[in-house]
């Protein structure tokens, strides 16, 4: 893909605040601020600046893209179950993007191949990481990038967010409910096979219907409707 179809790739359109990328994802607003516009950090030698993690679209607007959520779906893993330091993980991209040449790779069919080992031995290295310590984090990015479907240039369209976050994330315990793909609804969350956006859900319950009577609308399961809306909002912040 030329640079000219990545423009105009709806992937590549800003598209989603900080705010409601941060709540799809279950990432904190500041956590993520610093992923996109890197953030100032003590050192022995005083303070140091650490570089962004993703590049957004477009300087001049500060919105993510879905390239972009699929990024930061990714690194929460490596930040949130492996507290690796930024400065570590940004070496460790670094290497990424040297290796395979292109762009956004997290968000592409080369970190899921040959990436997740190159940038968990990479990661490895530089903390010392024990053998058991990088077993962990592969599988956990692994699961992570199974919720990641690939289109057939082998770049993310569609991503199957979490809704609660465990230590162990199988697909077994967060079958794919909900999904985001930059073609359906504007790129927010919706009901597989349906269409259905999670904020109309959302807002009907916090309107004071009941999950069953919205199940019964939509002829959904009660299990996609707490999904839809726990995208959204907590159930107890609803109620």
């Amino acid at each position: 893909m030329n640079t000219v179809d990545q423009k105009l790739d709806l992937r590549n359109i800003p598209s989603y605040s900080i705010s409601e990328s941060a709540r799809y994802l279950l990432i904190p607003v500041g956590t993520l601020r610093s992923w996109l516009h890197g953030r100032f950090y003590p050192t022995g030698e005083g303070k140091q600046f650490f570089k962004p993690l993703i590049e957004l679209p477009s300087p001049e607007i500060p919105q993510l893209s879905f390239t972009n959520l699929v990024e930061a779906h990714v690194l929460r893993v490596i930040r949130k179950n492996h507290q690796i330091r930024l400065d570590r993980v940004r070496t460790a991209l670094d290497y990424i993007d040297h290796q395979f040449q292109v762009p956004h790779p997290l968000a592409r069919i080369e970190f899921q191949t040959d990436g997740v080992d190159l940038f968990v031995d990479s990661v490895g290295k530089l903390i010392n990481a024990s053998m058991a310590g990088q077993l962990a984090m592969r599988e956990a990015l692994k699961n992570l990038l199974r919720r990641i479907e690939l289109d057939e240039t082998g770049a993310a369209i569609k991503l199957f967010p979490l809704t609660r976050l465990t230590e162990n994330l199988t697909e077994k315990e967060f079958p794919k409910t909900l999904v985001i793909d930059p073609r359906i609804s504007f790129g927010r969350p919706v009901l597989i096979g349906t269409g259905i956006p999670t904020a109309i859900l959302a807002e009907r319950y916090k309107a004071g219907e009941s999950i069953d009577d919205l199940a019964d609308d939509y002829g959904c399961d009660r299990l996609q409707v707490e999904e839809a809306i726990r995208c959204e909002l907590s159930l107890s912040q609803a109620a």
